[in-house]
């Protein structure tokens, strides 16, 4: 049977490739996005968007009366160094904004809401990697606060109301539609620097690490996400899920790999390192292939190559 899918943040970066990935799983798909950062023409023809702040009166109502099967929630506040310079408004789009929808899911009957959490921030640079679900949590960022704090509305909301929650701690998703701008991923930041053929800035040494996930392998997690059979719950990982690679390439690494896939060499410039940021990050996807059936299938040599062939058509 056809399910109503809502998602949120639909018209941004990883947004869009959800929209594109639950179509083609047969479901009829609505975006919610107020367009600070997501574009509408990200979205392919057939789906519904409704613009409004996930803070507004309206987009609980949205939730509430739409009839939807599944939330997927991906609008967020995305910028580390934002929340770190402005952790009021963090919290208020991050927190408050899940709770808003979640109160429109509670009246609207949905039934399971999958939310996007950071792997690579709620775990802070205690534990090691690659990380499991059930590393201890110490964010060192804002941003990675009001994820965790998410998470913990989400099990509250289940308990209380019966709402099926899952929550994928993504590490570090990249790939085509991200945008350098509002999103500062830096696959994108370096791929659109080197074709253009300006310097690239890297932060520290250069030896911090990150797990790159492809978009697509991410989108194919959250479909999973939507229909497979949830654990019990008995802590707040038990229904979590790392999306990665389980694999740390180091920032200087990353940057001749995209030399690699533009053909071009750049001038590299290095700035201050920059608070909140991990010195590592790598994911254990184990979890995710035992109990979701999902494994990451892009390698990154050609994930960046597509990546830079999205960009250089752009």
């Amino acid at each position: 049977m056809k399910r109503k899918v809502l998602v949120s943040g639909g018209a941004g970066f990883i947004g869009s490739h959800l929209v594109r990935a639950y179509q083609a799983a047969g479901d009829a798909v609505t975006v919610l996005d107020d367009l600070s950062s997501g574009r509408s023409e990200n979205l392919p023809p057939g789906v519904a968007l409704v613009q409004a702040d996930v803070r507004s009166p309206e987009a609980r109502s949205l939730v509430a009366s739409g009839g939807f099967t599944i939330l997927n929630h991906h609008a967020a506040q995305m910028d580390v160094r934002r929340s770190v310079e402005d952790p009021m408004f963090d919290a208020q789009v991050n927190v408050l904004g899940l709770i808003n929808l979640l109160e429109g899911a509670r009246a609207g009957g949905v039934r399971r809401v999958v939310f996007a959490s950071s792997g690579g921030t709620v775990y802070g640079d205690g534990a090691t990697a690659p990380t499991l679900e059930t590393a201890a949590k110490l964010p060192a960022s804002p941003y990675g606060t009001a994820k965790l704090t998410s998470e913990y509305y989400l099990a509250t909301f289940a308990q209380l109301f019966g709402l099926e929650a899952v929550a994928l701690r993504y590490s570090n998703v990249y790939g085509p539609r991200q945008n350098p701008h509002g999103e500062a991923g830096v696959v994108a930041i370096f791929g659109r620097r080197m074709l253009g053929g300006e310097p690239i800035t890297i932060y520290g040494d250069g030896e911090q690490t990150r797990d790159l996930v492809y978009v697509e392998d991410v989108a194919a997690a959250n479909v999973l996400a939507a229909e497979r059979p949830l654990s019990p719950l008995t802590s707040l990982d038990a229904r979590a899920y790392n999306v990665g690679t389980g694999v740390e390439t180091t920032v200087n690494r990353l940057a001749d790999l995209i030399a690699v896939a533009t053909g071009r060499t750049c001038e590299i410039r290095r700035g201050p390192s920059r608070a909140g940021e991990i010195l590592r990050s790598a994911l254990d996807v184990g979890k995710a292939a035992r109990e979701l059936g999902w494994r990451p299938q892009v390698p990154l040599p050609e994930g960046l190559a597509r990546t830079v062939r999205w960009i250089g058509e752009g």
